[in-house]
């Protein structure tokens, strides 16, 4: 499969207990995601390989996984680091107006009223109070924009393009 058709849920963490277990950093706002799951994609090297699971389950909020041919915490800590993912088919329904960070990453930036091009979105910072768009402008300057509807006018993912209010985002131009 190719890599766009798969989600990354987390990071592999440090082995938990002596039968081989592993935690899991998760890069998902749903880690509840991974109780229950069966089998799961483990990126080695250059490639996703399929692993099956014997459990995953939830240990004070953190995943823990428990792969069906690692038994021992030596096993377990040579997948320290590696990314999880899963297809995007089964990628978690988002809400209305939320995204994938992924899915916005790439995306034209343009001025609401004009719509002329403003850059491209290269990060999302995460922050507790909203994320922040960091958007390398068509000179090469990074901008920030609150991912906030006041600011945020449209999202549409199929055509990679994002409406946004540039009064305070951009410099005033002297004439």
């Amino acid at each position: 499969m190719p890599s766009e058709a798969f989600v990354i849920v987390g990071k592999l963490g440090r082995p938990r207990g002596l039968a081989g277990e592993i935690y899991v950093t998760p890069e998902t706002d749903f880690p509840q995601r991974f109780v229950g799951l069966k089998e799961i994609y483990v990126k080695d090297r250059n490639r996703w390989e399929k692993r099956s699971l014997i459990s995953s389950r939830l240990i004070s909020g953190r995943p823990a996984l428990l792969f069906e041919d690692i038994t021992t915490p030596e096993e377990a800590a040579r997948l320290t680091n590696r990314d999880l993912a899963v297809p995007r088919s089964q990628a978690v329904v988002l809400p209305d107006d939320t995204y994938f960070i992924f899915d916005l990453i790439g995306c034209e930036v343009l001025e609401e009223d004009t719509d002329r091009l403003i850059g491209q979105v290269v990060d999302v910072e995460r922050y507790p109070a909203n994320d922040v768009y960091v958007i390398k402008s068509t000179s090469g300057e990074m901008l920030r924009c609150l991912a906030v509807r006041q600011f945020v006018r449209k999202v549409d993912i199929q055509e990679r393009k994002i409406s946004v209010l540039t009064a305070g985002l951009l410099k005033e131009e002297k004439t």
